[in-house]
């Protein structure tokens, strides 16, 4: 995948998380390493963990994905 593109999509998906109507969704950080998205922060339930996957995965769906949001 191109060098672009992985920002592109990095930026589409901090973008999409940043407008959640849910509003600690807002707060989960998006990271690049290397060609991989990488999902970080504190939510309160596994169903926001994977709420904020399946966002950033509508606007990074051929990029690798790492879920690394820990559950309070």
């Amino acid at each position: 995948m191109a060098e672009t593109m992985v920002t592109d999509l990095h930026q589409r998906a901090q973008s999409i998380l940043e407008s959640s109507p849910i509003r600690i969704l807002r707060d989960v950080r998006v990271d690049r390493d290397g060609q991989a998205l990488v999902l970080s922060g504190r939510v309160e339930s596994f169903y926001q963990k994977q709420l904020a996957q399946e966002l950033v995965r509508t606007v990074a769906a051929n990029c690798e994905l790492i879920n690394s949001i820990n559950v309070q």
